[in-house]
C-alpha cells in the first residue's frame, strides 16, 4: 500500500475509534482488541494500532504489556480538572469571537440555540446536551484562536462523557440555556468582556453541576 494510502487509513481509523469512544460506542474500560477493531470498522490491524496508539496520547485510551488497551475511563475528580482547565480557555474564546465572529456565524449561533430550546421542549435532554457541544465548538471557531481551539479540542476529547450527567442535574437544562443565551447576546454585540464573563458563569454552573453527579468514572 503506497505511504500516502496507509496514513489516509490510519486517519480513518482515527477518527473512527474516536467518535466511538466520545459517543459511548465504545464504553469505559472496554477493551480494544485490534483483530475485532479491524473486523468491525474494516480497516488493517496496523492502522488500528497506530491509531490506538494516537487515542492513548489523547488520554482516550490506556494499555499495559500483556493486557492490550482498553477505553481510559475519566474520575470525576479528573472531569472537574479538565473542566477548569477548559473554562480558562474557553472563557478566552468567547473574548475572541466577539471580537471576529462573522454575521454568518452569530446567525449559526443563534440556529443552535433555536435547535436546543427545541429539543428541551421536547424532554430531549441528551439531544439538547449534544447540541450544547455544537455551540461550543461553532463558538471556538469564530475565535479564530487556534492555540485555544487545539487545546479545548485535546480537553473536550478527555472530558465529553461528563456532559451527559450533567444534564440529569434537577433544573441544569434551563439554566444552560439562559446562559447560552447570554454568551450570544455579548458575541452578537461585540461586547468582549461580557461574553468572557457570560461564558465563565455558565462554565462554572456546568462545573457546580458536576460536583453534584454522584457515581463511578464518567
Amino acid at each position: 500500500m503506497p505511504a500516502a494510502d496507509k496514513t489516509t487509513e490510519v486517519q480513518q481509523a482515527y477518527h473512527l475509534l474516536r467518535e466511538a469512544i466520545l459517543t459511548g460506542e465504545l464504553l469505559p474500560g472496554q477493551r480494544l482488541v485490534e483483530k475485532d477493531l479491524s473486523e468491525r470498522f474494516g480497516l488493517g490491524r496496523a492502522a488500528i494500532r497506530t491509531a490506538l496508539a494516537k487515542l492513548e496520547q489523547d488520554g482516550l485510551v490506556e494499555s499495559a504489556p500483556y493486557r492490550g488497551a482498553w477505553v481510559r475511563a475519566i474520575s470525576e475528580e479528573e472531569a472537574v480538572e479538565v473542566l477548569e482547565a477548559r473554562m480558562a480557555l474557553e472563557c478566552l474564546a468567547a473574548r475572541y469571537a466577539a471580537r471576529r465572529a462573522t454575521p454568518e456565524e452569530v446567525a449559526r449561533l443563534r440556529e443552535i440555540l433555536a435547535e436546543m430550546r427545541e429539543r428541551f421542549a421536547q424532554g430531549d435532554l441528551l439531544g439538547m446536551s449534544e447540541l450544547n457541544a455544537a455551540f461550543h465548538r461553532t463558538l471556538v471557531e469564530a475565535s479564530r484562536h487556534q492555540t485555544a481551539k487545539r487545546l479545548i479540542e485535546a480537553l473536550r476529547a478527555q472530558g465529553v462523557r461528563h456532559q451527559y450527567r450533567t444534564v440529569l442535574v434537577p433544573g441544569r437544562s434551563q439554566r444552560s440555556l439562559e446562559e447560552h443565551a447570554r454568551i450570544l447576546e455579548a458575541v452578537a454585540a461585540r461586547n468582549e468582556e461580557g461574553a468572557e464573563r457570560a461564558m465563565r458563569e455558565h462554565l462554572e454552573g456546568v462545573l457546580a453541576a458536576l460536583r453534584q453527579v454522584k457515581g463511578g468514572p464518567l
